[in-house]
């Protein structure tokens, strides 16, 4: 659309249709999964009774990491820590749906267990796409949500591919919003027992490695969530 500036020169500017096509193919190519596809900050609930304080902190940070984005940030992310259910991946959504519609950026939402599996199936000789195919977006996505970090049983292969991904975006300072369920603590043993060490609760360093764990502190700003599982309470599937 041909318009004209306050100085009498004729120019072009994309029409509000075409602003609102181009939102949109960033949001499809940014593949958040149908059920959180219409999360927004502005949606998440902190009001409700009995509901915790950090809920209502965590929404504050992650919008003034959004308003922050790109300068202040400069490459960092968000790690949201916390229990099932307390509406981590809502926020990590929230954020990357605000800054595809108000930044512009590439963003791309991963399932960390789904990736993990798409990966070790890409080894299969008779499927067609390979490792490289799967994590060359995750690599270069401008802002990559890595949901439910630490939920594939650890072994060296998941350590050492969680190692690839998380130095290669740690080395190109790109953005990556990261939610998981286990506290971001070291991982236990030294003297433990084995059943010792199945008792206890798993921490972000046994599931990931402590090395990868000390990355993430340099990587994202810690975001700790305490609460009851929304899914049992507010959000409990109901008829009518």
């Amino acid at each position: 659309m041909r318009v004209m500036s306050d100085t009498g020169v004729w120019g072009a500017r994309a029409c509000q249709c075409q602003t609102v096509e181009r939102e949109q193919k960033r949001l499809a190519a940014a593949h958040i999964p149908e059920r959180y596809r219409y999360y927004t900050l502005d949606g998440y609930e902190t009001a409700f009774p009995g509901a915790h304080p950090t809920l209502g902190q965590g929404l504050l940070t992650a919008r003034k990491f959004v308003d922050a984005y790109p300068v202040d940030t400069a490459g960092k992310g968000l790690l949201f820590t916390g229990s099932i259910g307390v509406g981590k991946t809502h926020l990590a959504v929230g954020v990357l749906r605000r800054l595809i519609q108000e930044r512009g950026v590439r963003g791309l939402f991963c399932d960390y267990r789904e990736l993990l599996k798409s990966i070790q199936n890409s080894y299969n000789p008779q499927v067609q796409t390979t490792e490289l195919d799967l994590l060359r977006p995750v690599f270069a996505a401008e802002v990559l949500v890595l949901d439910d970090l630490g939920a594939q049983k650890p072994n060296e292969w998941v350590w050492d591919t969680v190692a690839l991904i998380l130095n290669s975006r740690y080395n190109d300072k790109l953005t990556t919003i990261i939610t998981t369920n286990y506290p971001d603590l070291q991982a236990g043993g030294g003297s433990q027992t084995d059943a010792e060490r199945a008792a206890r609760e798993q921490t972000l360093g046994d599931r990931i490695g402590d090395r990868m764990r000390s990355r993430l502190a340099e990587m994202c700003v810690r975001v700790e969530m305490t609460g009851n599982d929304f899914r049992q309470t507010v959000k409990r599937a109901r008829f009518g």
